[in-house]
């Protein structure tokens, strides 16, 4: 804090620990600022010679200071990875599930069962619109809607295939027990 002064005593001795995120008066001692955000990364060794940084992570959902700045003009920024992900999902989902005639009740079910695949990291590798069209095969599925697999993937279009591949593998990962299908 070079050029300031300690309001309590006067003194121009001021430390600033940017690993703490404070400054404080070397003088009394007093602490003049807490929670400094710095905008600078510093490197510290640690005790097997790797290097590792000073600081923590500030997430945008953070209360206090001016983390929400922005939002007002740029919609998305400052959002998590995670929401941005689940509300394209569920647009894509709505959007699919429109397609079918699908009430909302099958929405949120299809949704979560995204939310579910999301969580345990079964979304990463594959078309998001797969795993979309499976998680709402699933809720057809569970459900007992006349909606077969066929309808799903000409909905997307997604090769029938495909999207049963990924329906089997997230069925089955996330134990959701599938009713058979009914012949009559």
């Amino acid at each position: 804090m070079s050029g300031k002064k300690c309001k309590h005593c006067g003194s121009s001795d001021i430390e600033v620990d940017p690993a703490r995120g404070d400054a404080v008066c070397t003088n009394c001692g007093s602490v003049l600022e807490d929670n400094i955000i710095v905008a600078e990364i510093e490197f510290q060794e640690n005790a097997h010679g790797g290097a590792s940084t000073i600081g923590q992570f500030v997430s945008a959902e953070s209360k206090g200071g001016a983390t929400g700045f922005g939002r007002a003009f740029n919609v998305g920024i400052g959002q998590e990875s995670r929401e941005v992900t689940l509300r394209k999902a569920r647009e894509g989902i709505t959007a699919l599930c429109q397609q079918l005639r699908l009430n909302q009740q099958c929405i949120d079910i299809a949704c979560n069962f995204y939310k579910m695949a999301l969580s345990r990291h079964l979304t990463i590798g594959r078309p998001s619109s797969h795993t979309q069209a499976a998680c709402v095969y699933m809720t057809c599925r569970t459900e007992g809607t006349a909606h077969l697999l066929i309808d799903v993937s000409d909905a997307v279009p997604i090769c029938c295939y495909q999207v049963g591949r990924t329906y089997f593998k997230l069925s089955r990962a996330l134990c959701i027990n599938i009713p058979p299908t009914g012949n009559g």
